[in-house]
């Protein structure tokens, strides 16, 4: 035993239980706050050089950058909401953190819900500092085009499928998890 807690042997070397815990808090907390960092700085990199509305090609028709305010919610829906979506978000991202800590062995899960979380906060931030959320990444051809979104909405997207991949296959929870006792 040591002052971090109950010692845990882990192949040739033994860990504290709660380094242990808190290594994947760690990754689930640094997942998260890379999103919010690449979402924001590229929020604020089109909000300074393109227009509302404006269209830059990226790859062709293919992929564009358009600016979009939306003040909705899930690409759009739900227009002029942004306090109710704010609250609810807030209320979204408590639940995220708590189920971590129930999930919290699973590097696999840490990895899911950081997405998760990041996305959640990015989008919030936008929510609560301008009271819309901005949208760019505008992907289609031709006059058939997916929703406008951003890079916190691919967080949440990736995420819900990892999520969905573990509820399919189990095993993949278990991918980096280390045991709770030797």
């Amino acid at each position: 035993m040591t002052e971090a807690g109950p010692e845990v042997a882990t192949g040739s070397e033994v860990v504290p239980a709660a380094v242990r815990t808190r290594a994947h808090w760690l990754v689930f907390f640094a997942i998260a706050g890379a999103v919010i960092v690449v979402d924001q700085v590229a929020k604020a990199w089109l909000v300074a050089n393109v227009s509302p509305g404006q269209v830059v090609e990226v790859l062709g028709d293919w992929i564009r950058l358009i600016f979009s305010q939306n003040s909705g919610a899930l690409f759009g829906l739900f227009r002029d909401n942004a306090v109710l979506f704010g609250i609810v978000s807030l209320a979204v991202i408590g639940l995220i953190v708590a189920y971590h800590g129930r999930a919290g062995r699973s590097f696999y899960m840490s990895i899911a819900l950081g997405l998760l979380l990041g996305g959640a906060i990015g989008n919030l931030v936008d929510r609560l500092r301008l009271g819309y959320v901005v949208d760019f990444i505008d992907i289609g051809i031709g006059d058939l085009r997916f929703y406008t979104f951003n890079l916190a909405d691919s967080a949440i997207s990736l995420a819900i499928v990892l999520l969905i991949g573990a509820a399919l296959f189990p095993v993949l929870t278990r991918l980096g998890e280390r045991p709770a006792d030797g």
